[in-house]
């Protein structure tokens, strides 16, 4: 989820952009000691700090919390929220969207591919939820963060320059994850000797604003530091479940955020299934980035 996080914080920015430092401000908070109390003259001071601790504290009992509830250990997907039966038995069921919290701007309203302006992510979910068995709720997907919008066509030209940015931003995201990774928390151990080699390379380009030339050229020239970025990538979106394919909403978390900015993403991701199955293999999302067919490896995607 961190790694998330900080996805949507780069998209933020420039579209393509590497991650900029930003400051962090810590609020400290200076509390007074409380006076500790003398006990009674011949009391054992440790007996009255148990006594009087004991009588503040409430047992949790969460054997019988689950059992008055069970909708505490019952998870929904999206869209979806947890009800009782009257035997007690968890299920869940389709949320109204008007019991979804209101939004607080428009940053919060997201598009779907039905062209629909959502008041948030929460009333797109619960509104698909509603439409499950439907054609058009089969067809209905979140397509992009924001109100919906005039999307400027992409023209082959613009489509061959899309992967140049992309790869030049996944290789810059690594490394600044590497960088910022100090409760290691956000890269395996894998992944890091991995990308330790990226960052360590005195050839690497460096992130900032490059020419597109340049951005080939580098590619050319360095293309061993590409390989890994592209596979991790690949491995953040294969998750629900993972089996080696991306599917619409696998990919959503990605482009979604894109596609007001870089105006090819869906295109793009579209030609990058060869096959028009609906879904995304590995060999076809390599490939999709300029990867040769020998480099692509499972075993990469730690």
């Amino acid at each position: 989820m961190k790694v998330w996080i900080f996805f949507l914080l780069c998209l933020a920015g420039n579209a393509m952009a590497a991650p900029t430092e930003e400051a962090v401000v810590e609020e400290l908070l200076i509390a007074e000691e409380p006076i500790a109390e003398e006990p009674e003259v011949g009391a054992n001071p440790i007996q009255v700090e148990i006594e009087e601790f004991d009588e503040a504290i409430d047992i949790f009992d969460e054997e019988q919390a689950f059992a008055d509830n069970p909708c505490l250990d019952h998870h929904c997907k999206k869209g979806k929220v947890c009800e009782v039966d009257e035997d007690n038995t968890p299920m869940c069921v389709c949320q109204d969207p008007s019991a979804c919290p209101a939004s607080e701007g428009e940053y919060e309203h997201v598009c779907g591919t039905n062209n629909v302006t959502y008041e948030s992510s929460c009333h797109f979910s619960a509104t698909k939820c509603a439409l499950e068995g439907t054609k058009k709720g089969h067809k209905l997907h979140l397509d992009y963060t924001g109100p919906c919008k005039y999307i400027d066509a992409c023209l082959d030209s613009e489509l061959s320059e899309f992967p140049l940015r992309m790869r030049d931003w996944l290789k810059n995201v690594l490394v600044t994850l590497y960088e910022r990774d100090v409760d290691n928390d956000m890269l395996t151990e894998k992944q890091k000797l991995r990308v330790k080699k990226i960052f360590e390379n005195e050839k690497r380009l460096t992130a900032g604003e490059h020419s597109l030339d340049l951005l080939a050229h580098d590619f050319e020239k360095n293309y061993n530091m590409y390989i890994f970025p592209v596979h991790w990538q690949f491995g953040q979106l294969d998750q629900h479940p993972v089996d080696g394919y991306l599917t619409h909403s696998e990919l959503s978390p990605l482009r979604a955020p894109l596609i007001p900015m870089e105006h090819c993403t869906t295109r793009f991701f579209e030609e990058c299934d060869a096959d028009n199955d609906k879904y995304i293999a590995l060999e076809e999302w390599s490939n999709c980035f300029g990867i040769k067919e020998q480099d692509v490896d499972k075993d990469l995607i730690v």
